[in-house]
């Protein structure tokens, strides 16, 4: 015995609906409640920005143009680009591992100016970058212990940041509490190798006192010390 299936055909009674011209369309948003300025705000958004843009736009406004042009920040530029690596097949290539500079000089030399123009300069390099930057005293402020704060996972973050920028290391008052965050923190990138720039206003021989020989016997080896000259930049432009 066959079974008859049927097939019901339904007839469109309706022609779609077409535009007749801008009065159309403002009767049909206005019967459904929709805004006309709204839907020109969502047409008229600007195109995605570049990874340059979008990366510039997360520093602080004083150097989101910044420029690096000394020779041992841009041979670092060039050293840490190469060592990056693509996390699968047709990615991307990732900041990664590399060495590390410490910038010094007097206040106002340019040695953060420098620093912020080397992250642009890696980004304009065509590899992807992870970073993050604080001022020494920044971060010690946020790791003090306090109700409600995980510190441990706060330094961990900053410890394990593919590329960081730590500015004005030794502007911070000295402690025993300050040397054992700051050897915890240099000692965790050293044995990673993550590039670090670090920027201080001290001598070497003043660092090894405000650090202690821990620290400063790691950065000796990590990093490449590149000296600014002793003029403060900030200083002749004002006069």
């Amino acid at each position: 015995m066959r079974t008859r299936t049927r097939t019901r055909t339904r007839t469109r009674t309706r022609d779609p609906q077409t535009l007749g011209g801008t009065g159309t369309l403002e009767r049909i948003l206005a019967a459904r409640n929709i805004d006309r300025a709204a839907v020109t705000a969502v047409n008229d958004e600007p195109e995605p920005r570049s990874a340059l843009e979008a990366m510039s736009a997360g520093m602080p406004p004083r150097y989101r143009h910044a420029e690096a042009d000394h020779p041992k920040v841009l041979a670092w530029v060039h050293e840490v680009a190469r060592q990056a690596v693509a996390p699968s097949v047709g990615a991307r290539r990732q900041v990664a591992t590399g060495p590390s500079l410490l910038l010094a000089g007097v206040v106002g030399a340019g040695k953060t100016h420098q620093a912020y123009g080397a992250v642009r300069a890696l980004v304009q390099s065509g590899v992807g970058v992870r970073w993050r930057a604080t001022a020494a005293a920044d971060l010690y402020a946020q790791l003090r212990p306090r109700t409600g704060v995980d510190s441990e996972q706060q330094l961990a973050a900053v410890a394990r940041c593919p590329l960081l920028i730590l500015d004005d290391l030794g502007a911070a008052k000295a402690s025993e509490w300050v040397e054992e965050i700051t050897y915890r923190l240099i000692n965790r990138r050293y044995n990673h190798m993550l590039p670090t720039l670090i920027t201080s206003n001290l001598p070497i021989s003043d660092l090894r006192g405000y650090l202690g020989d821990r620290v400063t016997s790691r950065l000796a080896q990590m990093t490449t010390r590149v000296e600014f000259d002793t003029v403060d930049r900030r200083r002749q432009r004002a006069a």
